[in-house]
């Protein structure tokens, strides 16, 4: 192959800029020599392409959710090394055997290819497929060591090794095997033992220690049982010493009389209701019972406290006081103490028995021993995962380089670009550009920098919780009957069909066609709303008036006096035309004005020979219309794909521009079948509006008569 930089490069033009082409190996081999300032993107995400998911994943060499140009770079340097028949990367979804390379890395790929083809079934295949790799389970069985250093349950034969696996597994989470199967680390294994060390040094000083356990080995049930009660009795002692405090606190240490009265009412079948009363009876100097007059809410636990903590400590005992009390509590003090000391750890959603259990057999060790022997196969497992590799990248890797050196698929338009979603079909249109979004107001804010039309929109399948958002861009037709709130249809690449929701526009123009009828849109919508505010006004006014009249009359019947009998009647006012001939001149004179333009216009129009007419009309419809077609014709030769890529996380490295030409292409407008029948025909409208055209057709013969019989065509 002759040497990378003088290798003769070929452009193409599309989009408003050149794009290189990439047709043969040489193409590849000096692509490191192509000025990346040539490059359309210089990075790309992992996530949101219709791309090989494992592909992508090769290829992001540092695992940070982005393919940039060096990445892209190593990986043609790679295979490109391992082939010694570059050329079946352009060809076929199949890699063939003979196709790798006769140095040491292609004959390591030869020996893994064939080891796999032979664990498939497959030893006298000659190529491999993307198919045959694609089951990780079948190339990595999770009951065989596979090189990652991740030891699943099925690894081990012993069962009690398998149990500690999925003990680890709930203490302190999996890592993922290359098989599938959910394994554990050697930093697992190491920090979960770890922590066990700890919980038993910290279990050997309560051991060490006797004054640390005042019951022996029933000291933890103890302290329980005393734990459940602390609070309880440190409230009975200090409701008792407020008695002896003061004797008129006696009576209402022991619970407001209301609530007793409410306790009444209620069904205690329950005992729970009384527990927010004290222990017992608070009385001056009292000893807190162990048997009789306890709170029944609190029974249960004052009997366990009395069984494992005051009769192995004092005996047979039907009372304590409060100095026995503070001796107890003194006496747990130390132990206490030590539980507070106890390390939080993961492990401690396990029970200590089974911890102390798995580290007395040994079973650190076995772990780390499968750990080893997993690793041990690394290089072999390894040349298996190439083999995934090579056979992917002989399949996807040229593709994204037609989407990222270049957006040749996208501006030949003979496939979908990696960065399209699908297809939606919405208002008599089918809309090409799609693109998934994650965030629609990050997405947005950016995206409207494209100068396109945009829409997005929420799909969802009925019965399926999936959801994903994407915009398509309107590249042709006109807005039509846009709005939030619309709903159509969006097919993905795989072809299964969503329910597209219209969440939010991004008002851009979209064809000249249409900016030449907006300006003529905005009066009538103008006039239109005038219109209606007019009516409504006019409506309401009338609506207050009445209301006012019958309420005026209503208050006249119900205060005025009877008039005297005989009395005159009260003459009504006299209207006063003079107070309203300003109001009629100025009217007068307004509408004097009009008709007088009117006639202007209409004696200039009509002065003008017939011929002249039409371009007349056609110069007012310029004018009219001539600014927006021209603003807008600016704005959409402005249109850039880079933002809308940009938004989503790529680096566009050059103005992709949609031209209104290849606009045309990306939106496809409804068009009626070649070869259709049409019928013009429609009863409704025809018996609606039959009635509109003869008037017009009169109305054009007797202009074309009045023409005749004044000369106007000058035929005379």
């Amino acid at each position: 192959m002759k040497d990378a930089t003088s290798h003769r490069w070929r452009f193409f033009r599309s989009g408003g800029f050149d794009q290189v082409r990439l047709d043969t190996p040489a193409d590849l081999a000096a692509l490191r020599t192509l000025d990346q300032k040539l490059w359309t993107a210089l990075a790309c995400p992992v996530t949101g392409l219709e791309f090989d998911a494992r592909t992508l994943a090769y290829l992001d060499g540092d695992n940070d959710g982005r393919i940039r140009a060096p990445e892209l770079l190593n990986a043609v340097d790679w295979v490109l090394q391992r082939l010694g028949d570059p050329g079946v990367l352009f060809s076929g979804d199949s890699l063939p055997l003979a196709a790798l390379a006769d140095n040491d890395e292609g004959r390591a790929l030869h020996a893994a290819a064939r080891r796999l083809l032979t664990n498939l079934g497959k030893a006298d295949a000659v190529a491999l497929q993307v198919a045959d790799t694609e089951d990780l389970a079948r190339v990595f069985p999770p009951e065989k060591p596979n090189g990652d250093g991740i030891v699943p349950a099925l690894m081990a034969d012993n069962p009690g090794v398998q149990e500690a696996i999925a003990d680890i597994i709930t203490a302190l989470g999996s890592d993922a095997d290359r098989s599938g199967e959910q394994g554990i680390s050697e930093e697992k294994i190491t920090a979960f033992f770890d922590q066990a060390a700890l919980l038993q040094a910290w279990q050997a000083r309560a051991a060490a220690d006797d004054a640390m356990r005042p019951l022996g080995d029933a000291t933890a049930g103890a302290a329980a049982a005393l734990n459940a009660v602390r609070g309880k009795i440190d409230d009975f002692f200090n409701r008792v010493r407020l008695a002896s405090f003061d004797p008129r606190a006696g009576a209402l240490m022991n619970g407001e009389e209301a609530e007793l009265v409410r306790l009444a009412a209620l069904d205690l079948a329950n005992t729970g209701d009384a527990a927010r009363l004290p222990l017992a009876n608070v009385v001056a100097g009292r000893a807190l019972p162990l048997l009789d007059g306890i709170n029944p809410g609190w029974m249960s636990a004052l009997a366990a406290f009395r069984d494992q903590v005051v009769t192995p400590l004092l005996g047979d005992k039907s009372e304590l006081s409060a100095a026995e009390w503070q001796g107890i509590v003194e006496a747990f003090a130390a132990y206490q103490g030590w539980l507070a000391e106890k390390p939080v750890q993961a492990i401690d959603v396990l029970d200590a028995g089974r911890v102390a259990a798995m580290v007395a057999d040994g079973t650190r060790e076995k772990l780390l021993e499968l750990v080893a022997l997993d690793k041990s196969v690394a290089v072999e497992a390894d040349g298996l995962l190439d083999v995934d590799r090579i056979v992917r990248f002989q399949k996807n890797l040229v593709v994204l380089l037609n989407n990222f050196i270049s957006f040749r698929d996208f501006y030949t338009h003979r496939a979908k670009a990696i960065f399209q979603a699908g297809t939606l079909f919405i208002d008599g249109k089918s809309c090409d550009l799609t693109v998934r979004v994650g965030d629609m107001a990050k997405h947005s804010a950016q995206a409207a920098a494209s100068g396109s039309y945009l829409v997005y929109c929420d799909c969802t399948r009925p019965g399926e919780a999936k959801k994903m958002t994407i915009v398509a861009a309107i590249t042709a037709g006109d807005s039509g009957k846009l709005t939030t709130g619309r709903n159509g249809i969006f097919y993905d690449r795989n072809g299964v069909d969503w329910d597209a929701h219209v969440i939010r526009l991004v008002e851009h123009p979209i064809s000249v066609r249409e900016a030449f009828w907006t300006p003529y849109r905005r009066i009538g919508k103008m006039i239109s709303d005038q219109m209606q505010k007019m009516a409504a006004s006019r409506d309401k006014a009338m609506e207050e008036k009445a209301a006012a009249g019958v309420g005026s009359a209503a208050t006249k019947v119900e205060t005025a006096a009877p008039a005297p009998a005989g009395a005159p009647a009260t003459p009504p006012v006299p209207f006063d035309i003079a107070k309203f001939a300003g109001i009629f001149a100025a009217i007068g004179l307004a509408i004097g004005a009009i008709g007088t333009a009117l006639a202007a216009v209409a004696a200039g129009f009509l002065a003008l020979k017939w011929w002249q007419m039409p371009l007349a009309m056609l110069g007012v419809m310029l004018l009219v219309s001539g600014p927006s077609m021209v603003l807008a014709w600016f704005k959409l030769r402005k249109r850039n794909l880079g933002p809308l890529l940009d938004a989503n996380g790529w680096a566009v490295n050059t103005a992709a521009n949609i031209n209104i030409a290849f606009g045309a292409v990306l939106t496809q407008l409804a068009e009626l079948p070649a070869g259709a029948e049409r019928s013009l025909t429609d009863p409704y409208a025809a018996k609606k509006h039959r009635w509109v055209w003869w008037l017009l057709l009169i109305a054009v013969v007797a202009g074309a008569v009045w023409g005749y019989e004044v000369n106007w065509f000058g035929m005379k």
